[in-house]
Formats: C-alpha cells, sequence, structure tokens
C-alpha cells in the first residue's frame, strides 16, 4: 500500500506550512499540494485526487463548506475533513451536510 496523499486547504501560509511540516515527518503520509483560496482548492483535489483533504472552513472565494460540497461531487472518494477554529454546531452540520468525513477543531494551548 502507498502513501496517504493528503491536501492542505488552509487560507494562512503559515498554518499550511505547519500543517505540511507535521505530515511530512510522518513516514505512510504525503502531502501532494495545498491552495490558500476554496476556488483554488477545488480545482487542485480535481486534478490532484487525494486521498484527504483538509479543509479550514473560512477559505475566501469559495468557503469551506461549499468547496467541500464541489469536491464530493466531482471527486467522491477523497475524504475530506474540516480543520477549523470555528466551534459552531451549525458550521459542523452544514459541512457534514457537504460531504465531509469530519470536523476537528483546532486546539491551542493558554500559557499563563
Amino acid at each position: 500500500m502507498g502513501k496517504i496523499t493528503v491536501f492542505l486547504a488552509e487560507r494562512p501560509r503559515r498554518s499550511r506550512e505547519g500543517l505540511a511540516e507535521l505530515i511530512r515527518r510522518e513516514p505512510d503520509m504525503e502531502v501532494v499540494g495545498e491552495a490558500g483560496d476554496g476556488e483554488d482548492a477545488v480545482r487542485l483535489v480535481k486534478q490532484l485526487k487525494p486521498d484527504i483533504v483538509l479543509m479550514d472552513i473560512a477559505m475566501p472565494i469559495i468557503n469551506g463548506v461549499e468547496a467541500t460540497k464541489q469536491i464530493k461531487a466531482s471527486v467522491p472518494q477523497t475524504r475530506v475533513l474540516v480543520l477549523t477554529a470555528y466551534d459552531n454546531p451549525e458550521f459542523v452540520t452544514a459541512a457534514i451536510e457537504a460531504g465531509a468525513a469530519g470536523y476537528l477543531l483546532k486546539m491551542s494551548e493558554e500559557k499563563n
């Protein structure tokens, strides 16, 4: 079995770079593409057909929910995991209805 291919759809470049670095440390995973807006994410995922997309909700041009819906319509075998800071039940429902396989919250540890 080959590596799990991952596409990163995350607006801030620094966040994408951090995620990419974490994934590259995993021997069975490979980052195959990145996008900073929903439109580019949909276009590139259609071309690259990764196993997994890590999708932020707050994407410019096309938001993460709509991008998820378009990706699932054109590349149904790709699993989309929403990875976001938005802890909002309406966003969770919308993402799952759009076809997301899961909704994960970015958590940061506060330091005193």
